[in-house]
């Protein structure tokens, strides 16, 4: 069924049905809003871990260039305010926003904090690990955060043991982010090593921690030992799943079937995992793991790239699956000084909305659903199945 679903010509959009998602107030996934800076403070770099930025330069997808039209629009019609005039502008209530901290001028009744933790995977030296250009710049930006969260835990260097690494930086680290507001914990993994996390036993972790052992085993051990604890305090895991930004990205280490496993240990069944971006171009591998329990996606970054006539056979496909796990995220992100988050926000919102509705229209024209159920598939999409994970009023 998923298959033919996505070799459908997609039809245009029913009007009434497009209509009534542009009036849905969202709750947007995940995005990287910028927290305003007044005149003498530095700019805002606390919006990612990993800014793309640093990156050697590669083939630009046309929807990004500079003289896309989709973008031209964008500045034609986005005015910048402040960051809750801008998700007025973009029919969003509320914007989960993935930083490194989150600062004045982002109200906490609009901005959710996503918190970052792929700094806590690698606490020993990391040259064996930097095969170019670009992760030697993110590596270097994840020690820096990882020096920062050390400072903020009241220590001075590594601890001597990994149970007090795990317990005095990680998990009070990840403890105080959640009094903090954080809703979840986000991972760029696939910016710095592929995604097969192993179950390592704390044996092997601790002989790596001396230098005894492979320093994966340390990484994937500390990774679940995150997952465990976000399940505890009742965060959410979100993990970037698709290709993303820069020439150097291992496209293949980020197929989401690799974290199968993850999702089938009985330890991390209270985790709930999401995957942002629908993991393409793995989208189809990645709708036969909605049936897990604990995964969920979002189509942000999908909704800048892909035009609404392709984006919408994805949705389609997820919806006529397992609708309860699908989720409205923009990826806004402040890409350069003529696409903003603000512009990047306004293109993926746009989009989402027209792919959205066509998705529906064909599932109504093809007899899958009635007009009161695409209703509330998009309610679902744009809102409630956020709502519902994140436990929201």
């Amino acid at each position: 069924m998923i298959l033919s679903a996505c070799n459908r010509t997609p039809p245009a959009a029913d009007p009434q049905l497009l209509k009534e998602i542009q009036s849905i107030q969202a709750i947007d996934n995940h995005a990287h809003p910028v927290r305003p800076t007044t005149p003498g403070e530095p700019p805002d770099r606390d919006y990612d871990a990993l800014p793309v930025d640093n990156l050697e330069a590669q083939s630009d997808p046309v929807r990004l260039r500079p003289n896309a039209p989709e973008l031209a629009e964008a500045r034609r019609v986005m005015k910048h305010g402040s960051p809750a005039s801008v998700l007025d502008q973009l029919g969003i209530g509320v914007m989960l926003a993935n930083r490194v901290s989150m600062g004045p001028g982002l109200p906490s009744d609009r901005f959710l904090w996503v918190a970052y933790a792929d700094a806590f995977m690698y606490p020993l030296a990391n040259d064996s690990m930097i095969h170019n250009s670009d992760q030697k710049a993110f590596f270097a930006l994840e020690e820096k955060l990882l020096k920062r969260y050390y400072a903020e835990a009241g220590a001075v260097s590594r601890p001597a043991t990994l149970d007090d690494y795990l317990d005095k930086i990680v998990r009070s680290t990840i403890e105080r982010q959640r009094q903090g507001g954080a809703v979840a914990e986000k991972f760029e993994m696939a910016y710095l090593r592929p995604f097969d996390i192993a179950n390592p036993a704390k044996a092997e972790a601790e002989a790596a921690w001396v230098g005894r052992g492979a320093y994966k085993s340390l990484q994937d051990y500390i990774f679940r030992f995150i997952a465990a604890e976000c399940g505890r305090l009742g965060m959410a895991v979100h993990i970037h799943s698709d290709a993303g930004a820069g020439s150097y990205f291992n496209v293949a280490g980020g197929n989401p079937m690799l974290l199968d496993p993850l999702l089938d240990d009985p330890d991390l069944r209270h985790t709930n995992f999401v995957f942002l971006h629908g993991g393409w171009p793995f989208e189809h591998q990645l709708t036969a793991l909605l049936t897990k329990p604990n995964a969920y996606l979002d189509f942000s970054s999908q909704n800048i790239l892909l035009y609404p006539s392709e984006l919408s056979k994805n949705i389609r496909a997820w919806l006529e699956y397992v609708p309860e796990k699908v989720l409205f995220a923009t990826d806004a992100y402040p890409y350069s000084a003529d696409a903003g988050w603000e512009e990047t926000g306004y293109v993926a919102a746009t989009t989402s909305r027209q792919a959205l509705a066509i998705a529906l229209t064909g599932m109504l024209r093809d007899g899958e659903i009635t007009r009161e159920r695409a209703s509330e598939l998009a309610r679902m999409v744009m809102r409630d199945n956020a709502r519902a994970l994140y436990k929201l009023k």
